[in-house]
């Protein structure tokens, strides 16, 4: 069961600051549950500040005389202390504070509060796309894949977050997150962007979008899809969620939320390029930057126009397929090493491809009417004082040399532009290749819109049933117990003389007494979506079997989640 924002935030922070402490001080006399109250607020009420006690079952300290932690939430309730707590001076006093001291976790516990530790956790995206932010912005918050591990670990370090994945890639900067708070959580991993990429938080607000939980799910998946794609169906972003899953696999902190997220968003993916014709015409970005070039030069010069592909890796050796795709016969491909250039070469032997060390690039660059980049250079490999010396392009192929650039961080500097026989396009531009086939785009999204609803449905029943799964495992350790006792008791009535078989048999069917007692209860303890039974239903169930057999499950997890990150904060 995942914890209120309010009151997982500010017991969280609390125990946090507790366990930093320095020093040890004074021990404070706590609130009692009376003194704790709850009431509506406004969507603009000001923060309230919390007064919180040591914690003496986690043996917690303070250090300051002013120990009033600040509780901004998200939420529709606050909790604020009606009096300010003074400090005992007198050592002689401060045993009598402390009798009278409850923990935090025990003032949650009898709290009348407990009622909205129900709300579980939020899956959260925060991230910038093509369609929302610049490519100068993205390519500073942009994460390589061997940092994603490192990312994962910095963001489930936060405060208000469980579990985490990275989502990056040319056309967009993507993280998701189980928060314990939304609007904490979304406030953390925001400044977390800005110290990893050195961008102010109010520039990446401007830009940012955040979707949550069912607006979440949709979003993954239509990535997924290629449906949020300048090019819709491109197979390449599919393949990049694969890796996310293949990178997360036994990292801490990818966890059962979102790896299950995200393999059910693979799922979508191949359904629906399966089902539909989405993958029809240009479905990657290197297909796209083909179609991009050819659009810009005269049709008669297609077959003619000099191409030069700077860069052999997996985005080069795309660009290569899709020209030979579109007619393309010969090409010069500049690398640091000739080995994936002859492993392409063998593999497309109709083709001639002629292999240029990376330091002949602008010789290349000046014999070529095309020049694609698709390398993973930190720094500009192309700026205006590199190509203005070029000789001039033939009038027959436009007069203009065009430069491609699918690469992020860009390899061509916007700068070029300023050359009247330049042109840079970068994947900002790909926009203009959606545009050319919008009508069969929005056709083909409506199908696969069908299917990524029935999707949604199917996980969102899976993750309401995991809200039951510590009741169904406590609910069978207690029945568990009991039978373990009773049949100890039978056994040693019938004496030690009883037969193997006949023990056997005894404890057969004392458990297949338990599983059929079982059996029910289990059944309205599931909701994965294969019955009519909603998620209410089910929960109610949930709480009844609590309540009957004292199972506590609620706060047991509630605990977990902040003994986990109380001992995560003192590693």
């Amino acid at each position: 069961m995942a914890v209120s924002a309010a009151f997982a935030a500010a017991k969280l922070e609390t125990l946090l600051i507790s366990n930093t402490t320095s020093s040890a001080a004074a021990p404070i006399a706590a609130a009692s549950p009376a003194q704790v109250g709850l009431f509506p607020r406004s969507a603009r009420a000001a923060r309230r500040s919390l007064q919180m006690s040591s914690a003496s079952a986690l043996n917690l300290n303070v250090n300051s005389t002013s120990s009033s932690v600040r509780c901004e939430v998200a939420s529709d309730f606050s909790v604020e202390t009606s009096d300010k707590m003074d400090f005992a001076t007198n050592a002689a006093s401060s045993s009598s504070a402390s009798a009278s001291s409850l923990s935090a976790l025990e003032q949650l516990k009898t709290s009348a509060a407990d009622r909205y530790t129900k709300e579980r956790s939020s899956i959260v995206v925060i991230g910038l796309s093509v369609h929302t932010a610049p490519v100068e912005m993205r390519e500073k918050l942009a994460i390589p894949e061997a940092e994603w591990p490192r990312a994962i670990g910095e963001l489930c370090g936060l405060n208000h977050i469980e579990e985490a994945a990275v989502l990056s890639t040319c056309n967009r900067m993507e993280i998701y997150v189980v928060a314990l708070s939304q609007h904490r959580g979304v406030k953390e991993v925001t400044e977390w962007m800005s110290k990893t990429s050195g961008i102010p938080v109010s520039e990446i607000c401007k830009h940012r979008f955040l979707l949550y939980n069912k607006d979440a799910t949709r979003h993954i998946f239509e990535v997924s899809a290629g449906l949020d794609s300048l090019v819709l169906g491109e197979g390449q972003i599919l393949a990049q969620v694969k890796q996310v899953v293949k990178v997360g696999q036994g990292v801490v902190g990818f966890g059962r939320n979102i790896s299950g997220l995200f393999k059910h968003a693979i799922t979508v993916g191949k359904r629906v390029r399966t089902e539909t014709n989405i993958a029809a015409g240009a479905v990657s970005v290197s297909s796209a930057a083909v179609e991009l070039a050819l659009m810009k030069l005269p049709e008669s010069s297609h077959a003619t126009a000099r191409m030069l592909v700077i860069g052999a890796g997996k985005m080069g050796k795309l660009v290569i397929k899709h020209l030979v795709a579109k007619g393309c016969t010969k090409m010069v491909v500049a690398n640091r090493s000739e080995d994936r250039v002859s492993a392409i070469r063998e593999e497309m032997k109709d083709i001639e491809i002629i292999y240029k060390p990376l330091g002949e690039m602008m010789e290349c660059a000046a014999l070529a009417d095309v020049v694609f980049t698709s390398t993973a250079s930190e720094t500009p490999l192309f700026l205006k004082e590199h190509v203005t010396d070029l000789p001039p392009v033939d009038p027959r192929v436009g007069g203009l040399r065009l430069f491609v650039d699918i690469s992020v961080p860009r390899n061509v500097g916007a700068c070029v532009n300023e050359i009247e026989a330049a042109r840079v396009y970068n994947v900002d531009d790909l926009k203009e290749v959606v545009a050319a086939n919008k009508e069969d785009r929005h056709r083909k999204a409506m199908e696969a819109q069908a299917i990524i609803a029935e999707e949604s449905k199917q996980f969102e029943a899976w993750r309401d049933s995991l809200e039951t799964v510590p009741t169904i495992k406590k609910l069978r350790a207690y029945a568990e117990r009991i039978r373990a006792a009773e049949l100890e008791k039978c056994l040693s009535k019938m004496g030690d003389d009883l037969p193997k078989k006949s023990r056997r048999a005894v404890d057969d069917l004392s458990r297949g007494i338990v599983n059929k007692l079982l059996h029910g209860p289990m059944q309205h303890l599931r909701c994965d979506g294969s019955d009519s039974r909603t998620l209410s239903e089910t929960l109610e169930n949930m709480h009844a079997l609590n309540r009957m057999f004292n199972l506590e499950t609620e706060i047991s997890v509630l605990e977990q989640k902040i003994r986990a990150k109380v001992e995560q904060a003192q590693k």
